[in-house]
């Protein structure tokens, strides 16, 4: 496992320039981490290039993004994009036989998930498959990327794929159990996890969440030489996630949302950082805090340790930046309801005694159990249920917050990181936040 790493003191401004090149790999879709960066490398004048996962036909083949469906993710992004689709995973590959995981799993009942029996054989040619379909793509997604990148140029990778939940019916009822479930609802992530649907998806998530970055790597390496040879430099950056350290009882304390299924995959993305490091690449993971985005919607009590944000932002220099957040949060609360009062409850969730065996970074990633999830999901529905309009609630504000922040950091520490995998942590976050005003 990883040495936990945070980051201790802001990184020296970075030496990207008007001219220089960020390319996101990966699709940027509504809010989340990667507007961050992209935002801070747009205010220094970098060209900004993206890329997409393609779509799937109604036959269920991929394709590139239709003119239309192009428009709209370049006004997104703000940049052009390089229309390959690089869609990750295998849960559509077809195996030898033309089936595909997704297809292997029609049949599938909720109710019967743990009898359910796959065709690993099968599963192993769709994986195979889907990894020659996608490191292809990446060839190609290098060939365009030499013509685009100007001589002299400087850049920068940021890797944003994550995810890889298998597109079967049958996984969505069962994760309502896992992530929301309590009393009879409640099922265990480490039962589910252990049966072959569980099995299925720990694969999935290896190779959208970490192998992705190491063949990324590993398709650039001629596009690295010819940069170098220029005169400029590559770096590799990615967003991981492995617990963050929040305010607890006036310290800055690590702790996790559990159950996160998805952390052995995000150490394997450390452990691509490492190894490419060993070669020489400037690669690094930057664990992140959490947040509440349109895809951690599912993961119900996550949001909690998000709002301890706004203590760090006092206790670290407080100012109009702090006055601006926390008078923005609460514009947002029920009428009686106070910021302290929003706060205490969060404490009271992270410094309890029933999450105190949560917070042994060596332990990580952990499994649920039901005293754990009936508390996180009751203090987490609690807590929501402050905001006077729950489509306008103060978790939105905070994650704006940490992305705005967590996209500055990297952006610098990209230039000359000292480390393959560092913790961004309410404490840098608020002071890199604070530095602007």
């Amino acid at each position: 496992m990883t040495v936990y790493n945070p980051m201790r003191e802001l990184p020296a401004t970075a030496g990207y320039k008007k001219g220089d090149v960020l390319v996101l790999c990966g699709e940027l879709f509504g809010r989340g981490y990667a507007n961050g960066i992209v935002d801070e490398a747009k205010r220094r004048g970098m060209t900004i290039i993206g890329t997409t996962m393609g779509r799937r036909a109604s036959d269920g083949k991929l394709r590139p993004l239709n003119g239309e469906e192009r428009a709209e993710a370049e006004a997104i992004l703000g940049g052009t994009i390089v229309n390959i689709p690089l869609e990750a995973g295998f849960d559509m590959e077809e195996d030898d036989a033309g089936r595909t995981p997704v297809e292997q799993l029609k049949r599938a009942k909720p109710d019967e998930w743990e009898m359910v029996r796959l065709d690993w054989n099968g599963i192993e040619q769709s994986r195979s498959n889907g990894i020659r379909r996608f490191t292809d793509a990446l060839a190609r997604l290098a060939a365009d990327l030499e013509k685009r990148i100007p001589a002299g140029a400087n850049l920068l990778f940021v890797h944003t794929m994550a995810g890889g939940i298998p597109r079967a019916r049958v996984y969505m009822p069962l994760f309502n159990r896992v992530f929301k479930g309590q009393g009879e609802r409640y099922l265990s992530s480490e039962a589910f996890m252990a049966s072959e649907l569980g099995r299925l998806c720990a694969l999935s998530f290896n190779e959208v969440t970490a192998d992705t970055f190491a063949q990324l790597i590993d398709a650039t390496e001629k596009l690295r030489e010819r940069v170098a040879a220029g005169g400029g430099k590559v770096s590799y950056a990615a967003y991981g996630y492995h617990g963050c350290g929040v305010l607890i009882d006036g310290s800055y304390t690590w702790q996790s949302y559990t159950p996160y299924m998805p952390g052995w995959a995000k150490m394997r993305l450390e452990d691509a950082a490492a190894d490419a490091r060993k070669r020489g690449v400037m690669a690094t993971v930057y664990n992140s805090p959490e947040i509440q985005t349109n895809s951690s919607s599912l993961f119900l009590g996550v949001e909690i340790s998000l709002y301890p944000l706004l203590s760090a932002l006092d206790k670290e220099g407080g100012g109009p930046v702090y006055r601006s957040v926390s008078a923005e949060c609460q514009g947002l609360l029920r009428e009686g309801v106070s910021l302290d009062m929003l706060l205490s409850g969060a404490t009271e969730y992270l410094a309890s005694p029933i999450m105190a065996n949560f917070r042994n970074y060596g332990d990580w990633p952990q499994h649920n159990t039901l005293e754990q999830a009936e508390f996180m999901l009751n203090c987490a529905s609690g807590l929501l249920g402050m905001n006077a309009d729950p489509k306008e609630i103060v978790c939105a504000v905070l994650s704006r917050a940490v992305f705005t922040g967590v996209g500055r950091l990297m952006l610098d520490d990209s230039w000359e990181s000292p480390a393959p995998a560092v913790w961004l942590n309410h404490d840098i976050i608020a002071r890199r936040l604070l530095a602007e005003a």
